[in-house]
């Protein structure tokens, strides 16, 4: 029912442009980026829980919270604009204001974000001059490029789009994202942004958005930290002249699309963690409720216990079932399996099944899964986690340098 594109991006929609460029944030790399959409968008958003949000997400959730519609979203990368107090909220508004104008359109209209070193005054000069130059080299090629800027300690650009068949035509879905480290569910520090020329009512939006990232977003942790900063936005401007609408087949199959494109991206981010040389799957089944589920898959992919011992390619199963253990939980270790992969590892009554050989040649491959049977009822849930290197540590003790 859909397909990824090659080379895709949030431009691969009909009606979107954008562009990526070096305004003087960063020391060389892109760090100014401008999506816009050819007409009006309607928009949905979700955003970070830490409760010390930066000024930029704050004007933006007022936005996307009301039923406004939007033209587009100017990124930066290298200043997070956050815990900067009125002035940060000044100088966040006024360079809205100055984009909106160099749209043609109202401070309402534009969406604005922000990534980077917190508790920095954001240099506003060289942002507006980055306005008068991106404004002004927006493309329908554009997305790879604003992919780019949007970047901070990431190694790989993220950009994805995904060709979408319903009953009644084609519609694109077309996203890019930012993520690598101080990742954690209820959002992290990442950034994504999602376009398509669907046209889909607000209300519609938003629920589906928010569906997708519960189980994409809200699933993945590279270091158990929540940012300041998190935000995914959806845009959808109506250039196909094909609607989605709610409870209909089409309604399924969008959803199924954005719901895949959503857990790429997720996995994207987790893969190129910071210092991180595996992608791991957590998955546990046979929990009592979904809210047991979450709790142990929570545990796993936040324990640094663990996450080290996946990177020594350990296969330390007691490490599991101690972090599973103090998830806060309610299960009988006594009736949990465990395996990597396709190999048993642990049976109830703590039967041992190990084959150290094997094991070593599942945890040396740069995917794999731990799955995590309770044995106690019908819930599951699977998150993605990635190991702890040494260069995790040294990545973060020279961040602002």
């Amino acid at each position: 029912m859909h397909n990824y594109i090659n080379n895709g991006g949030v431009t691969s929609p009909k009606g979107f442009k954008a562009s990526g460029i070096f305004c003087g944030i960063k020391r060389k790399k892109k760090d100014l980026a401008l999506l816009v959409s050819d007409s009006l968008c309607s928009a949905a958003g979700v955003y970070t829980l830490n409760k010390a949000k930066a000024a930029p997400l704050l004007i933006s959730q007022e936005i996307t919270n009301q039923n406004i519609s939007v033209k587009g979203v100017l990124i930066n990368s290298g200043n997070a604009n956050a815990c900067t107090g009125q002035k940060g909220f000044d100088n966040a508004k006024f360079i809205q204001s100055y984009c909106a104008d160099k749209l043609n359109v109202t401070s309402e209209n534009i969406l604005i974000s922000s990534t980077g070193v917190i508790g920095q005054p954001l240099p506003v000069q060289k942002i507006l001059l980055g306005i008068d130059e991106i404004t002004n080299v927006l493309t329908e090629k554009g997305g790879l490029d604003a992919a780019e800027a949007i970047m901070t300690t990431d190694t790989i650009m993220k950009s994805f789009a995904v060709d979408v068949s319903l009953l009644s035509g084609n519609v694109t879905i077309g996203a890019m994202c930012k993520g690598s480290g101080m990742i954690m569910p209820n959002m992290a520090t990442m950034l994504a942004f999602i376009t398509t020329d669907a046209r889909i009512e607000k209300e519609l939006l938003r629920e589906m958005l928010s569906k997708a990232v519960n189980i994409s977003f809200n699933k993945i942790s590279v270091d158990g930290e929540t940012s300041t900063n998190d935000m995914v936005i959806f845009l959808a401007n109506g250039k196909s002249d094909l609607e989605i609408k709610l409870n209909t087949e089409d309604h399924v199959i969008f959803q199924e699309a954005l719901d895949d494109l959503c857990i790429t991206m997720a996995k994207s981010i987790v893969s190129d963690g910071e210092g991180a040389t595996k992608l791991i799957a957590i998955n546990v089944t046979g929990a009592d409720s979904q809210k047991d589920a979450e709790l142990v898959c929570k545990s796993l992919a936040n324990s640094p216990l663990l996450k080290t011992a996946m990177h020594g390619e350990d296969a330390n199963w007691g490490r599991i079932m101690s972090a599973a253990g103090m998830s806060g939980a309610n299960f009988n270790p006594s009736k949990v399996s465990i395996s990597f992969d396709g190999l048993p590892v642990l049976q109830p009554d703590f039967k041992i099944l190990l084959d150290e050989e094997e094991a070593k040649k599942i945890l040396s491959k740069n995917e794999f899964s731990i799955n995590i049977n309770l044995n106690g009822g019908k819930y599951s849930c699977t998150w993605w986690t990635c190991d702890f290197s040494v260069d995790y540590v040294k990545i973060n003790a020279r961040y602002r340098t």
